[in-house]
């Protein structure tokens, strides 16, 4: 029990019910709401240690803070004071000042150069920057340029405590609040009393919801014409962030009656307003925010040129024969499908080329470039994501881009170079992953195309759909206007991959094989080994020459699962098998949430393969150490850690999904560089599109592949048990998948195949614009 101070005071309900306080450590914050325990050593009367807790989504380690609440009595931990209101002041003594100017508040302030300030000007340090900051250049390593950062941090500062304090009452974080100041500047309060649901459309990680409660915490009415504009738009917007390009008006009218408790008249009545001035846009019952519905119309009406248009007329029979000629020559011996795809190439203008593992896709791509190269015409490789791309040119020897930089995505301007007015150099263009194409980049993409190019578009459809909108490579092979070859072939060398044979077992529904089939080589001789879990059971794994790829651990306790990975990670596949748990092993799961969700995994893993955090787990070291503590959230970032980028930014290069390094975290410039095989830079302001990715979602996961694969599968994700979920998972193992949990929760998977249904109509649009 943690100890309360002078017990009596509690009596009679006479304990004070306001204290002042130093923040020694945040024990608990949640991120979603911002309730936080923490505990604070008392200033005024005695030095004792209490537990606070509350609504505290700013409260920061080291800061000295003034609360106001009451004392009230747990049956498990004493007596704790509940916070109802707090506000921040400033340090004064000397070691307080330090912690707070190194905290990483004011830029160009870190750790180093606080103990620099507070050692030269004691506890004058914070009147001087206020009052008279060109004193500051007495201090060494302070120079005009620094001055000039700490003097705007300051000055920001100062004008952000009134954004701070009105956003705190609505539960955004420090971080939004920045965004938002940033993005508005002195006009932020402005334009929050004006018409607060701007920001949910201006400010990226904001939605209608948070803006919702500050505009009924300032007395806008519920029935305000902008804030059911607001609502509707952002189910629409929520919609396709479900997949969905479009909703039909009855689903838009109840999820938006549900949303803003209001009658459907009134809903109605600014839906129409809406649809006549362009804001949203009708066609027949089906209701889009205008970007998707040109998006989808262009998309259909570029494909249907690219296929109206016909082909340069090839020597069909002599480039057969000369295909088969090199494939002889490669040791290469094509069946009848992969044959028939490379004559579909020669003869279509538009093609898709699908199948599952093993099937041959890519020695059936190879084949299709030689063709292309033998004829002389120019090809073109390129795939959604920068992994998929690095994958491709690795398989056929060809250089491969991603779509955005095919396209010559330009930062600045937030628009492709390439476009329908500047079209792509080619004649072909081969699309790896093609599964993962939303609609928004195969419009961009297909536009850019030249009518007489060909467009071989390859993946497995068979896979999660895009996390982006729309169903584009289902679509267009439902839509029967394009030529689609599906390899069905398992190929003898891929039949001796246990990941490759169970992945299509799995996709027909059928449970994997989970014992070894004995080869010639090892059949009555086979002596299985062990990796040894203390207290988690065996898992048994052979020498890597030796052993099945694909393992199944029965466990049903959650932290046994959580342990057992931990183990797998940290120690015996790195120790035995030479796997380097940051490059060659990835943790797969179907959730956030729970125990073996990717939040907690991700703090677990953490902990076991960055050997800085145990020493930032320390508050006392934590300003001298390499880590960056995000305010409202138990995470932390450090240098070695494992992260991957949350959305598309453009002006950084960095994509959705994409997987990086940090190497430098810089507290005195705020600043945090990470390694994605180029150098990005990120302002503290900017980590909410960042997370760790010791374990990441399979939907995240698309595109890519990893030596060796862990994934949990467990009844606590039932929600999540789907059949392509779990074929997506097991598709991404290269050398081994292991799979710890129940054949339970196996089986539930295998036996859902009931994917959502996205609503689109590039299919119709398509089948319309051909016949």
């Amino acid at each position: 029990m943690n100890t309360s101070p002078n017990q009596h005071l509690f009596q009679n309900n006479l304990a004070p019910k306001q204290i002042e306080g130093v923040v020694k450590r945040i024990t608990f914050r949640n991120e979603e709401t911002g309730y936080t325990v923490a505990r604070v050593i008392l200033t005024r009367g005695n030095s004792a240690q209490i537990t606070v807790l509350g609504n505290l989504p700013f409260l920061i380690e080291g800061e000295r803070v003034a609360l106001s609440g009451r004392w009230e009595k747990n049956p498990k931990y004493g007596y704790q004071f509940r916070v109802e209101e707090y506000r921040t002041l400033l340090p004064i003594t000397k070691e307080g000042i330090k912690n707070y100017l190194g905290s990483g508040l004011i830029r160009g302030i870190g750790p180093v150069h606080a103990e620099r300030l507070v050692n030269h000007f004691g506890l004058q340090t914070l009147e001087i920057i206020e009052n008279n900051p060109e004193k500051l250049l007495e201090v060494e390593g302070i120079g005009e340029k620094r001055l000039e950062m700490i003097k705007q941090a300051w000055k920001e500062q100062k004008d952000l405590k009134e954004v701070m304090l009105f956003l705190s009452q609505h539960g955004i974080s420090p971080n939004l609040a920045l965004k938002i100041y940033r993005n508005y500047g002195n006009q932020t309060l402005d334009v929050l009393r004006h018409n607060p649901y701007q920001i949910a459309e201006d400010v990226w990680g904001i939605g209608f919801l948070t803006a919702d409660r500050i505009a009924q915490s300032l007395g806008i009415a519920p029935d305000e014409p902008a804030r059911i504009e607001a609502g509707l738009k952002y189910v629409l917007l929520n919609a396709t962030e479900e997949g969905h390009v479009f909703l039909p008006r009855s689903e838009l009218l109840s999820r938006s009656r549900e949303l803003l408790k209001l009658e459907t008249n009134l809903i109605e009545t600014v839906l129409e307003e809406l649809i006549k001035v362009g804001h949203i846009v009708a066609e027949d019952d089906s209701l889009y925010l205008p970007p998707f519905y040109f998006a989808e119309k262009g998309l259909a009406e570029a494909l249907a040129i690219l296929t109206k248009v016909e082909p340069l007329k090839l020597p069909l029979d002599e480039t057969l024969a000369q295909v088969k000629k090199m494939a002889y020559l490669q040791g290469i011996e094509y069946n009848k499908a992969q044959m028939q795809a490379i004559s579909k190439a020669l003869q279509s203008k538009v093609m898709v080329l699908t199948g599952g593992p093993g099937t041959g896709k890519t020695t059936t791509v190879r084949g299709i470039i030689q063709l292309f190269e033998y004829l002389g015409l120019r090809i073109k490789l390129a795939a959604p994501t920068g992994r998929a791309a690095k994958r491709l040119a690795e398989a056929t020897g060809q250089p491969a881009k991603t779509i955005h930089r095919l396209l010559e995505f330009e930062p600045q301007t937030r628009q492709f170079k390439r476009n329908k007015e500047h079209q792509l150099s080619l004649d072909v263009l081969i699309v790896d992953e093609a599964s993962m194409l939303d609609l928004m980049l195969a419009f961009q993409l297909v536009r850019a195309l030249p009518p007489t190019a060909r467009l071989i578009l390859v993946g497995d459809v068979d896979q999660l759909p895009s996390v982006g909108p729309g169903n584009v490579l289902r679509d267009i092979i439902d839509s029967g206007i394009v030529g689609v070859v599906k390899l069905k072939e398992i190929f003898r060398q891929a039949r001796d991959s246990v990941i490759v044979v169970n992945a299509h077992r799995i996709n027909q529904g059928l449970f994997p094989k989970l014992e070894r089939r004995a080869t010639s080589r090892n059949r009555g001789s086979e002596q299985k080994r062990q990796i040894s879990l203390s207290r988690t059971g065996k898992i048994p794994v052979k020498p890597r020459d030796d052993f099945g790829d694909f393992l199944f651990v029965q466990e049903e306790d959650a932290e046994k699962i959580v342990q057992m990975i931990v183990e797998l990670c940290a120690h015996k596949l790195p120790q035995r098998y030479n796997y380097n748990p940051m490059f060659d092993i990835q943790v797969l799961t179907p959730m956030h949430r729970g125990p073996l969700g990717v939040n907690n995994l991700n703090t677990v893993l953490q902990q076991a393969l960055n050997p800085r955090a145990k020493a930032a787990a320390s508050s006392e070291t934590r300003a001298k150490s390499n880590t960056l503590r995000l305010a409202r959230s138990d995470r932390q970032f450090l240098v070695g850690d494992k992260v991957m980028q949350l959305r598309n930014n453009y002006d950084k290069g960095v994509f959705n999904g994409d997987l990086g390094i940090i190497r430098h975290i810089d507290l005195e410039e705020q600043k945090i560089v990470i390694d994605f095989d180029k150098t990005v830079t990120y302002e503290l302001s900017e980590l909410d599109e960042i997370v760790h990715a010791y374990a990441i979602t399979v939907h995240k996961s698309q595109g890519s592949e990893y030596p060796v694969v862990i994934m949990p599968i467990s009844t606590q994700h039932y929600v999540m048990l789907q059949r392509n979920l779990l074929y997506t998972a097991v598709t991404r193992a290269k050398e081994l998948i292991i799979l710890i949990g129940t054949r339970k929760a196996l089986q539930m998977a295998l036996k859902n195949n009931q994917v959502v249904q996205r609503y689109t109509a590039l299919k119709k649009r398509l089948q319309m614009a051909l016949t």
